[in-house]
């Protein structure tokens, strides 16, 4: 069930390619879950090592001006041996156009920083449409998970990939990400450009 204050998703070239048969479990308010089976105190303590703070501390809100459930805070580029480039997405209006540039056939990672407040979110996924020239090249869907309240922040990163390589592979490509959920919320939609080249700048 969405929440009535997320969005839900406009772009059909964003939606995810689920399998059909899923149904997503139904969204339960996080003092329901930690009422039921109070006897039981093998689920309670199963139930505190999975929701950490957010067990006895009620809802855990991070930016109480701020209605969402998940706050994207920052992309980031990740490769072994060099610093990490980090996109803010705190204000998602200055974030178009902003451009990583990665060198030809090296091996990276994107790490995705969140906040989680009010309520438990499943199925959290990040959806990426990369274009060259106004043609896609290529969509991913990457399965974060589901995730707690918290007051601590929250990173995914995605599995290792091969930038392409060779001069053909050389050049900008405009991308569209989506951090969505189960029930198809749009918590964060931006554009970037991700440029290759033959060397790092």
């Amino acid at each position: 069930m969405a929440s009535k204050n997320d969005s839900m998703i406009t772009d059909p070239d964003m939606l995810t390619e689920d399998e059909p048969n899923y149904k997503a479990p139904a969204v339960k308010p996080l003092q329901d879950i930690l009422a039921t089976d109070k006897e039981d105190e093998s689920l309670q303590k199963y139930k505190a090592a999975l929701l950490g703070s957010a067990v006895g501390g009620g809802n855990i809100i991070v930016k109480p001006n701020d209605p969402r459930r998940v706050l994207v805070q920052s992309l980031q580029l990740v490769v072994d041996g060099r610093p990490d480039v980090t996109i803010d997405l705190t204000d998602v209006n200055n974030v178009k156009g902003k451009k990583f540039v990665m060198k030809e056939g090296c091996h990276y990672r994107l790490r995705i920083n969140f906040y989680v407040q009010r309520e438990i979110v499943a199925g959290l996924k990040y959806v990426q449409k990369v274009q060259r020239l106004s043609v896609q090249v290529d969509k991913t869907t990457n399965m974060v998970g589901s995730y707690p309240p918290s007051e601590k922040i929250h990173s995914y990163q995605t599995p290792v990939e091969e930038a392409p390589s060779g001069m053909m592979a050389r050049g900008t490509y405009n991308i569209k990400s989506l951090f969505t959920d189960d029930d198809q919320n749009e918590h964060l939609k931006w554009e970037w450009v991700l440029e290759i080249k033959k060397d790092w700048e």
